[in-house]
């Protein structure tokens, strides 16, 4: 019996290679001119960061595979665009990218578009019953308030009746 197992996209996540940083150091200037061999090799030994990557977003009913493939997707650009000369880790400038991506996946693959200004609205309206349940304009913490309370404690004001 195999522990700790995990197959996604028919790939074992407990065989995949891990590069060290003296071998990805060797592997960019190769990678970058043009060595499809280098390039693959790479992009295997970082599988597991795409992996640790997707696993915050698990949770969200979108089926893990997917998310692993919009993820290499977003390795393999932060792996054309980083620049060596800007001493940074590679794990530094890839994860906000592959995040960016699966982001990106998630926002238009949801069947419900929600504008931007309702976006803001919900938004404030959550900071403003996050600050009435802490504590403040009497209600006691851990409860919280009503519609007028939470449209009393925004900045915003009465936009919608309650």
């Amino acid at each position: 019996m195999a522990t700790g197992k995990v197959e996604i996209c028919g790939v074992d996540t407990a065989t995949l290679p891990v590069l060290t940083n003296e071998r990805m150091r060797e592997l960019f200037p190769l990678v970058h001119g043009g060595d499809r061999e280098a390039r693959e090799e790479f992009i295997r030994g970082n599988l597991r960061l795409v992996l640790s990557v997707v696993q915050r977003f698990s949770g969200r009913g979108e089926n893990a595979d997917d998310l692993f493939q919009v993820g290499c997707i977003g390795l393999i650009k932060a792996l054309d665009h980083f620049d060596v000369s800007q001493n940074v880790r590679f794990s530094t400038y890839a994860v906000p990218m592959i995040i960016g991506e699966i982001r990106r996946y998630l926002r238009d693959n949801n069947p419900i578009r929600v504008s931007r200004s309702l976006r803001d609205t919900a938004y404030k309206a959550l900071q403003a019953r996050d600050r009435l349940v802490g504590g403040g304009n009497g209600q006691r913490a851990g409860r919280a308030p009503g519609g007028r309370g939470v449209r009393s404690g925004s900045d915003s004001g009465p936009r919608f009746p309650l």
